[in-house]
């Protein structure tokens, strides 16, 4: 076949395929034998072939349900594509006339052929359009914002430099996380990687392109070559795809909006790629039939095995990204082997010619790379509306494809036969075993084990001898004493059986005997009932022969129910291990497939959040890739996010690669055989375009930091003055001091503000009549002492006093450390020579008093502070110890402010200080379990608060008011998503991340409900911020200001909020 045959041979392929995407939309019909069938009776004509399908559809049951991304397989030998997307304005015609439905389907057919004769863009080129043109709006738009963005560039370029060996991050230029997804997968397939970094365009890429696929593909391909040389290269943490994006937009026209899906993405761009290596090929291989790397990386074949209407059929077939449906499945082999079985195919594999159609799919080469399809969506027809399938599906992180290879057709038969024989097996035995577990007739059912096990609880029971009536005082009145009567005796009981007032000793003592005799295993329970609840219901009469073998049979009966419930368990538990080791041989595990890369979705149908987990096999550890933030991960973060049925997020698109083809994922040069990284992996014109890029950031790198030094400068400058300005008015107004004063007696009064004040008030003065309180208790046990001894002793009586705050065992509202640094220390086990340096500051306090005995101690201690040594007390260590009680007494004042506020119902004030208490206190929990509060209780009230405050912004949106619409969701993006990041990235706190869940699923659960179109457009622009799963915190506020308070106020207002607390509901209950 020569090259003008193959061109177009692909055409009249790709043709049919719009024919056939075209006639599955208008009719909803899936099944592709009869779509093909329907094209063929009409000779191409679509009119006739609705026609046809509308009379068929009449005789057989249509599917009850459409998915919202459609996949369709293609008989021919080129491709699977995935379908094109329902047109959105849709047509209700429900009345009973057949020619207004030909009509509309007239209509619809030959406006749809009229745009692609025009344009030849098919449908579903201009769905990705319409994402394209939303995207580069939403771009746009950004910048016209006032308010500061989550994910805004940080001025400073050296928070955007790329850390060593640190993956490069893709920047979201609105609502194209989708794009970054499905790049960094590809890009980490080094194989692909080099195909397109020395990808060189054809040589009559200077002249005008031929046609309208040149001139969008190959200028495409060049953007992606720079986008891919940036990843490689680049100095930046994270570079911008807008070019690749722009190239895209420019390709279809479109002003609608829609979300985007990956799946169809990665189709349109391999699509794309394929075509740009194609024309590449043809040029290459002149006379021969091109080899596409693309198509050898990326696509295989698989053999179709059938019967249709009782004729058998094969054909051969290419397909790239392979669909699967997750819906009734609970792995991923389940899905293949669902996916490579369609219909009933029992006439495959007999003699007889029956009338039933099915067919096999058999494998008969793979893509190096092997790409699944996973369909999350589905279309609920009683809602009108697209729905995410959030089950859970298990798949492997090694993925052995041996058993759907078309040469292992024989042996995967006999093993599916055994499989489907094991698995009747295994409903017989679970059914008799649950009729074992939930024996009954009526609703309410129990084990059969436990049934027994009451019975005999009852026979075992006490005897009575009275009615459960009858011995119920109803003249006692409430609440008081009902004398126990002796019942009246019929004639007919035993004087035995009955129980008096008198007798009710012995009574219990024989019900104890019996007992004893008996030794009951009680399933639930061990405790005895207490005497004062109602009795237990116990038979009337019973005879110790009739309990003797009731007993025994119960007994014998239970043990052969326990026995028989094992054997069943054992038995469902063997096949169950039977099955999972069916294809374990060595023979069923030659062709082994690796887990490359997992795209996972997080929110709903209509809206979400994209990133990809990658595995590193440099480095063997899993990396996420998450727009500009790329982490280290691991399988388990990547099980809990990507299997479903934990939270809204699930995977969606599994990239695995051929384990035995090591150059996927090697970095060498194909022609020198050399390992390359860095810039040498990139051809001469790519290096200089990443060089100059660098060039550019180093410069702005270089601009930021002179930027910096001379606002340093002018800032140096700045507070020179005022303190020179400082110092003139000082010496004006002060009185020339008399004493003489060392050099070194500057240091203490540059000790910390709790220590010692200006004036003897506040802390000061608390501190002081704590310190003369001290010498005073010394002086009365010591008159006669000097002041050196007496400065000793007080300073032990002190230490005693804190000693002893510091040992008791104090609940939250008394906490001692506010009253004193000392008892904080203490707490902390703070070096002896802190502690005592501290507490000789106490006694140098210049405001001690007045009397001669305090100022004598006071100048003791002054000299004993400027006799320390520095290598007797670590000065850095020192100013470290302090500075940590400092971050406490902050951290004290944020949460005590914080919780004032919130029982205030200030949520939006109170936010603010929480969110910097619980980051604050974190910092200092890093460093000891007593430097800081209860971390779960600053926690729930951050927690509180974003709830309150997410249930008030979306109360507001809902109210559909423009005003109080923008009021709400202006607390949305300035308070409440800036903060999910916070609550995020510690993910061992499971309450923090179900509350993060609620927000986002409430406002995920207006996407369904009918509003004002300007309300659409706001919830659509809003919800990707919060979906987005990035725990980068990219911006912040700053932290609000602090009031000044006294120690003794500090400690009591914490002490009222704390007991406020405390009556309340206990805050470390959580939610």
């Amino acid at each position: 076949m020569t090259v003008e045959q193959n061109v177009l041979q692909q055409h009249s392929q790709k043709h049919q395929q719009t024919l056939l995407n075209q006639l599955r939309e208008v009719t909803g019909t899936t099944d592709v034998q009869l779509l093909q069938q329907a094209l063929q009776v009409s000779n191409g004509d679509l009119v006739e072939a609705v026609a046809f399908l509308t009379e068929k559809n009449a005789k057989v049951p249509q599917q009850d349900e459409a998915t919202y991304y459609q996949t369709a397989q293609i008989t021919n030998d080129r491709y699977i594509s995935v379908g094109s997307q329902a047109d959105t304005n849709v047509i209700d015609l429900t009345g009973d006339d057949k020619d207004d439905l030909q009509r509309a389907i007239a209509l619809s057919l030959e406006e749809s052929n009229r745009a692609f004769r025009e344009t030849g863009i098919t449908d579903e080129e201009q769905a990705i359009s319409r994402v394209l043109e939303a995207s580069i709006a939403e771009n746009k738009a950004s910048l016209k914002r006032t308010h500061t963005e989550v994910w805004s560039d940080s001025p400073n370029p050296h928070e955007r430099k790329r850390m060593e060996n640190c993956p490069v991050g893709l920047k979201n230029v609105g609502n194209t996380c989708w794009f970054s997804a499905v790049i960094q997968s590809l890009f980490n397939l080094l194989e692909f990687q080099r195909l397109v970094l020395h990808y060189s365009p054809p040589a009559r890429m200077q002249d005008l392109p031929r046609n309208q696929k040149e001139h969008r593909n190959l200028p495409f391909m060049q953007e992606l070559r720079h986008l891919f040389s940036l990843l490689v290269g680049s100095k930046r943490k994270y570079v911008d795809p807008s070019g690749a994006v722009e190239i895209l937009k420019d390709a279809f026209k479109s002003s609608e909006s829609q979300q985007q899906d990956v799946s169809e993405f990665t189709h349109k761009l391999l699509d794309w790629l394929e075509d740009a290596f194609q024309i590449k090929a043809e040029e290459d291989r002149e006379g021969e039939k091109p080899k596409n790397p693309m198509v050898e990386l990326f696509y295989g074949r698989f053999l179709a095995v059938g019967v249709l209407e009782g004729k058998k059929f094969e054909n051969t077939e290419m397909f790239g990204q392979y669909p699967l449906q997750v819906n009734g499945f609970k792995d991923l082999h389940e899905c293949l082997e669902a996916a490579m079985i369609e219909g009933e195919i029992e006439s495959l594999h007999s003699a007889e010619n029956s009338a039933k159609s099915g067919q096999e799919h058999w494998f008969t080469e793979l893509p190096p790379v092997l790409t699944f399809e996973l369909s999350r969506f589905e279309f609920n027809q009683a809602l009108g509306r697209p729905e995410k399938i959030h089950n859970k599906l298990e798949f492997p992180s090694m993925l052995y494809m041996d058993r759907y290879m078309d040469r292992n057709r024989e042996i995967t038969r006999i093993k599916r036969e055994e499989i489907r024989r094991l698995k009747e097996h295994l409903t017989v035995l679970q059914q008799r075993l649950e009729r074992y577990l939930s024996y009954g007739s009526g609703p309410k059912r129990f084990p059969l084990a436990d049934v027994l096990q009451y019975a005999m609880e009852f026979a075992s029971s006490k005897p009575v001898c009275t009615s459960p009536v009858e011995d119920i005082d109803t003249t006692a009145p409430p609440g008081g004493t009902i004398a126990q009567l002796p019942p009246p005796a019929s004639a007919g009981e035993q004087p035995d059986a009955c129980v008096s007032a008198e007798g009710s000793g012995s009574g219990l003592q024989a019900s104890q005997q019996q007992q004893q005799r008996v030794s009951i295993h009680k399933p639930f329970t061990q405790s005895r009932v207490p005497p004062d609840l109602p009795m237990h219901p116990a038979p009337r009469h019973i005879t110790e022969e009739e309990l003797r073998v009731l007993e025994s049979c119960l007994h014998r009966w239970r043990s052969e129910v326990e026995n028989d419930t094992r054997d069943l368990q054992a038995s469902i538990s063997r096949i169950h291990r039977t099955i999972e080791l069916m294809y374990s041989d060595k023979s069923m595990m030659q062709v082994p497939y690796r887990l490359h890369a997992v795209l996972v979705h997080e929110g709903q149908a209509n809206a979400g959040h994209y990133w990809a987990y990658i595995y590193d096999r440099h480095h063997q550890r899993w990396m996420k890739y998450n727009d500009i933030a790329v982490t280290k991960s691991s399988w388990e973060e990547l099980v809990r996010d990507s299997f479903g049925g934990y939270r809204n997020a699930s995977a969606y698109c599994l990239m695995y690669i051929d384990d035995k083809k090591p150059f996927l994922i090697q970095e060498f040069d194909k022609e020198t055989g050399q390992m390359l990284s860095g810039l040498d992996k990139l051809p001469p014109d790519l290096k200089v375009f990443v060089e100059a890029d660098n060039k550019l950031f180093e410069r702005e790198m270089e601009e930021w930091d002179a930027l910096q030094a001379r606002k340093l400068q002018q800032e140096k400058l700045a507070l020179a003055a005022a303190a020179a300005a400082a110092a003139a008015a000082s010496v004006a107004v002060q009185p020339m001091s008399t004493e003489p004063c060392s050099p070194d007696n500057t240091a203490p009064q540059h000790d910390p503000e709790y220590m010692e004040q200006q004036s003897p008030s506040g802390d000061s003065k608390h501190l002081q009549e704590d310190t003369e309180r001290a010498i005073s208790k010394a002086a009365a046990e010591h008159d006669e002492k000097s002041p050196e001894a007496l400065l000793n002793t007080a300073m032990k009586v002190e230490y005693t006093r804190l000693l002893r705050l510091a040992q008791e065992d104090t609940p939250p509202e008394r906490d001692y450390r506010l009253q004193h640094v000392i008892v904080f220390f203490i707490h902390n086990e703070a070096p002896k020579k802190i502690v005592e340096r501290t507490l000789l500051m106490q006694f140098a306090d210049r405001n001690l008093g007045f009397d001669e005995r305090c100022k004598s101690i006071m100048k003791v201690a002054r000299a004993k502070l400027e006799l320390i040594k520095p290598d007797e007390v670590n000065m850095e260590e020192y100013e470290m110890w302090h500075q940590d009680y400092r971050i406490f007494r902050e951290t004290s004042v944020f949460l005590l402010i914080g919780l004032e506020l919130f029982m205030k119902k200030s949520f939006v004030e109170a936010l603010m200080y929480l969110i910097y208490a619980y980051q604050y206190n974190k910092e200092l929990l890093a460093k000891g379990p007593y430097r800081g509060h209860d971390e779960e209780l600053i926690a729930h009230y951050r927690r509180e608060c974003l709830l309150k405050l997410n249930e008030y912004a979306a109360a507001l949106f809902e109210t559909g008011e423009e005003a109080k619409v923008n009021t709400g969701l202006s607390i949305m993006n300035d308070l409440v998503v800036p903060c999910l990041p916070l609550l995020l990235v510690d993910e061992m706190e499971e309450k923090d991340m179900v509350a993060v869940e609620d927000m986002r699923n409430r406002w995920c659960s207006y996407l369904g409900q009918e509003m004002e179109p300007n309300l659409q457009e706001k919830l659509t622009d809003f919800l990707p911020k919060l979906l987005d799963c990035s725990t980068e915190i990219k911006s912040f506020h700053e932290p609000p200001k602090l009031p000044s308070y006294s120690t003794l106020e500090l400690f009591e207002r914490f002490g009222r909020v704390m007991t406020s607390l405390t009556m309340g509901r206990t805050p470390a209950d959580g939610r």
